[in-house]
């Protein structure tokens, strides 16, 4: 499987500019990739204003989302706000060429910013499989979480959509890394540069990980830009075969 990931410049709080910046982007992947992989908040930046950018479930950037994988021919994912319930969510939603849909609302909520006080937590994981990929799906502020995260259903994939700041950037990397050691899974990481409406500034550094912990490909903190790299699912399992340290991890049960 292909995979790449997306790095912009996130326009703060203007999906139409969004919308059109990305579509750019996107557009070179066209039948190129299996799965192209969004920022945190990609069509608005990491807003703490969910009364006016929030959407229905099915609003403009799901059918934006939908139109695109349609298009491309692969799945297209990545977190925005959604309002559900009279509640809201920073909501990572996958979408499938064929229109299957699957999708996780951020369990760990940023409280040092404000978030948990907006938005509502998620109350469950989610594990999918796509052309033939188990995956597991985070956002931001989940990486700092492993319990969380731990590789209990088998997934080979892990992807965290992200607003990463840049004061913090040693830390995306590393924990990123660490979860793909510890998990013995791919993972992808895809974060936004640039500066946003409150001053914080981005590292970009989206990237790729091997189960080994080695860095497939980086796209740096240079500028826009996507990177792609091929995942075997046939090598993972020969590596969690000769080297088969998920048969003793602790067994525990999470309180959601």
């Amino acid at each position: 499987m292909k995979i790449s990931v997306i790095q912009p410049d996130t326009a703060w709080e203007n999906k139409s500019q969004n919308f059109q910046n990305l579509s750019g982007q996107i557009s070179l992947l066209f039948n190129m990739t299996d799965i192209v992989i969004l920022p945190e908040m990609f069509n608005t930046g990491f807003s703490m204003n969910p009364v006016q950018l929030s959407e229905p479930p099915d609003g403009e950037t799901f059918e934006w989302m939908k139109s695109i994988a349609e298009k491309g021919n692969f799945g297209l994912c990545g977190s925005y706000i959604v309002k559900e319930d009279m509640k809201y969510f920073n909501r990572w939603v996958f979408v499938s060429p064929e229109n299957e849909v699957w999708h996780y609302d951020k369990r760990h909520l940023f409280s040092i910013g404000g978030e948990n006080k907006l938005f509502s937590a998620g109350r469950s994981g989610l594990n999918f499989s796509f052309r033939g990929v188990k995956i597991s799906p985070y956002i931001c502020y989940d990486l700092r979480f492993p319990v969380w995260s731990r590789n209990r259903e088998g997934y080979d994939l892990m992807i965290n959509s992200a607003n990463w700041p840049e004061t913090r950037r040693n830390v995306w990397t590393t924990l990123l890394k660490a979860r793909a050691i510890e998990n013995q899974c791919y993972v992808a990481g895809s974060n936004r540069i640039g500066t946003d409406g409150t001053g914080i500034k981005y590292c970009g550094d989206s990237i790729i990980i091997d189960p080994m912990g080695e860095i497939i490909s980086s796209a740096g903190a240079e500028g826009e830009g996507y990177i792609s790299a091929e995942i075997s699912i046939s090598e993972l399992k020969d590596f969690r075969k000769k080297f088969p340290v998920l048969n003793d991890m602790d067994d525990f049960t999470l309180n959601t």
